[in-house]
């Protein structure tokens, strides 16, 4: 099989940084006009974002500070991939439930991405989560420190298009629902 020209050679690969959540990587590549350099990456297991909807048609939403940007942050629940998960439902299940409290009758792929290829391999599978109920305590990690709010779709759209509501994987997913996901015949 032919390889595409723009491919480029792995020649080395180590870990040059270890640290809870994530690793961050170094490589000596050879580039296709046939220069070597180093190239550095951030690589982390996958995560699950759940965009979860109660009965009533709110959305479930979590507050957490987030030290990178010095604020409080609100977002849909996101949480890794764990190797005990028996699949991506099951993540985004437990997911929901740690963060928020929260069970879902129904849980439905929306998409799966790479927020930020360029830099890191990241990946995002999103799921859409219907008829969620409170039915548990939150069991949080022990570096989290969330509440759990909601809002309308429609307040939720409002405050990200204000830039209010910043986080990336929250602007992606509830954008992608409004364009391609949104079933309004629930």
């Amino acid at each position: 099989m032919p390889t595409d020209p723009l491919v480029w050679d792995t020649l080395d690969r180590q870990v040059a940084y270890t640290c809870p959540g994530f690793d961050v990587v170094n490589e000596t590549v050879r580039l296709p006009d046939g220069t070597e350099t180093d190239f550095d990456y951030l690589t982390e297991p996958a995560s699950v974002v759940v965009l979860p909807f109660t009965p009533d048609g709110d959305v479930v939403l979590i507050e957490e500070w987030r030290q990178a940007v010095s604020r409080v942050n609100r977002s849909l629940p996101v949480g890794g991939v764990e190797p005990d998960d028996d699949d991506l439902e099951a993540a985004a299940r437990r997911e929901l439930a740690e963060e928020t409290g929260h069970e879902a009758e129904t849980l439905e792929p929306l998409v799966t991405v790479e927020p930020a290829n360029g830099i890191a391999d990241t990946l995002l599978h999103f799921f859409v989560a219907y008829d969620c109920r409170p039915t548990a305590e939150q069991r949080l990690d022990h570096n989290e420190s969330i509440r759990v709010t909601g809002t309308t779709l429609e307040d939720l759209l409002t405050a990200i298009g204000d830039g209010e509501v910043r986080d990336g994987r929250t602007v992606l997913g509830v954008s992608y629902y409004r364009l391609f996901g949104d079933d309004s015949d629930r």
